[in-house]
């Protein structure tokens, strides 16, 4: 559950350093507008780990890069968010991480996982890809734990297009991880019986 605070302000970075400190609360900034959200469903932060798990496996095997949970990237003093979770190469990581532990450019992958608020899901689904498609990232994707389905985005012609929506038994693969084959039930808690 998120929401907008004081539209019309356009907020920084360095706006966010005057702001307390609760446990629970994230502050994002997109195109200028503060986002503030609290802690998510449980069934939320266990798909961010699901996933987080998988790509984390393929990364240590692969050695091709790292997989981080719910990174700070800071794109400009103006777009600041927090993915879910982000892929990047070994030389995205060397080259964005900032000596706070931010990167701050753009990952290859940017994961998301929604919330059950329209108003979360109009931001994942509009403004954060907006801002991903316009800063670099390459892949793009939006994870649905209630009705187990991924919506895969990818850049074609300088855009995050979708490419393919996925359902639980359905298998993810992508060109930017190459070997990676993931069946889309392992990022989703277990139903219960």
């Amino acid at each position: 559950m998120s929401q907008t605070v004081n539209e019309g302000v356009r907020w920084t970075i360095h706006d966010l350093e005057l702001l307390p400190e609760n446990e629970g609360t994230q502050y994002e900034i997109i195109d200028g507008e503060l986002v503030v959200t609290r802690a998510p469903h449980s069934k939320h932060q266990q798909t961010c780990g699901k996933i987080f798990r998988q790509l984390d496996v393929w990364s240590e095997e692969s050695g091709l890069g790292e997989a981080i949970p719910a990174p700070g990237v800071l794109f400009s003093e103006s777009d600041n968010v927090i993915p879910d979770v982000v892929w990047v190469s070994n030389e995205t990581y060397a080259s964005t991480l900032d000596e706070a532990g931010h990167l701050t450019g753009a990952p290859e992958l940017a994961v998301e996982v929604l919330s059950p608020g329209k108003e979360d899901q109009r931001r994942d689904r509009e403004a954060k890809l907006k801002l991903y498609s316009s800063r670099g990232v390459r892949e793009y994707w939006i994870a649905d734990w209630r009705s187990r389905k991924l919506e895969v985005y990818r850049r074609e012609n300088s855009q995050l297009k979708l490419v393919v929506t996925l359902l639980s038994n359905d298998t993810v693969t992508s060109p930017l991880l190459p070997g990676f084959s993931c069946t889309l039930d392992k990022f989703f808690p277990k139903l219960k019986s």
